[in-house]
């Protein structure tokens, strides 16, 4: 006995190619915004490694060390981590072993003294870390009482800020290239898609179905599909990046709960977004076709 053959039903609608597709797209741009995310990090660690020297008048009594100390640490300006200030203070005898150390030589016997000063270094948060704003701290921190003197590398600290400036440019340049791609790649996808509903639409308007009401099955289902990829995508996403931290334990001082979060919300917008307006599109071009031309 001969077992009856499935026949591909007309106008079938290829949900698994369309959902795989479009979370393959979302994956390659989620790919490169956790590119951007850990680029974005490591901006703000080299900033915030830069380091302010505040150099103090000799001979200030402890209570004045104390106060001045708290008082660097409430500025709005220095960086923190783990909730504590990154002010450090480094004794002229520290930092006249850490100089031997260096350069293997004692000064302070042939000086028979030593020249050096107490200081405080001192970590600036990231937002402030370019020329202006250190300009004006220093300025600032300068008529602090008890400070001799405040320095800092500027011609480092503009280096490091005009290289980080166009590493971001060309990346923003790439993404904004990658994202045109994934859009008209996704696009594409749903209407060839679509084009198998094309008779389907055609059935619907001849028995005399309104446009809105044949549009919005077709939009309902692409933004369902575009949530569900977006959704895959994201897992996908953290899943490599487990990994990668597993294999690679460093790359977890960039890790960003905040930033990954929002780069997954807008994979999942970016997918129901493009999936929404294309669908749309596509239902409006065969509406608007003879038969001829569905043909």
């Amino acid at each position: 006995m001969n077992r009856p053959t499935r026949k591909k039903k007309l106008g079938s609608y290829p949900h698994l190619m369309v959902v795989f597709s479009i979370t393959l797209a979302l994956l390659v741009i989620g790919l490169f915004g956790l590119l951007l995310i850990h680029a974005h990090k490591v901006s703000t660690l080299v900033k915030e490694n830069l380091e302010m020297q505040v150099y103090l008048e000799r001979n200030l009594p402890e209570t004045q060390l104390l106060q001045l100390q708290q008082d660097l640490a409430r500025k709005p300006y220095i960086a923190r981590k783990d909730g504590q200030a990154q002010v450090r203070f480094l004794s002229k005898e520290e930092g006249a072993k850490q100089l031997i150390d260096q350069t293997g030589e004692d000064f302070q016997q042939f000086l028979g003294d030593n020249p050096l000063r107490d200081a405080y270094l001192l970590k600036i948060n990231a937002d402030y870390a370019d020329a202006p704003q250190l300009a004006r701290i220093k300025k600032e921190l300068q008529q602090e009482p008890g400070v001799f003197e405040v320095e800092y590398v500027e011609s480092l600290i503009t280096s490091v800020n005009q290289n980080l400036r166009n590493v971001s440019l060309v990346l923003l340049g790439f993404a904004a290239v990658l994202t045109f791609v994934v859009v008209v790649l996704i696009n594409n996808t749903i209407k060839l898609a679509m084009f198998s509903q094309r008779f389907l639409i055609r059935s619907m308007q001849l028995v005399g179905a309104t446009s809105s009401f044949i549009q919005w099955p077709f939009m309902r289902r692409a933004v369902w599909q575009g949530l569900v990829s977006g959704l895959l995508a994201g897992l996908l996403l953290l899943a490599l990046l487990q990994y990668a931290y597993l294999q690679l334990a460093e790359l977890r001082l960039l890790q960003d709960v905040r930033l990954f979060g929002a780069l997954a919300v807008a994979l999942v917008l970016l997918g129901m977004g493009i999936g929404f307006l294309s669908s749309w599109r596509a239902v409006r071009k065969y509406l608007s076709m003879s038969l001829d031309e569905l043909y």
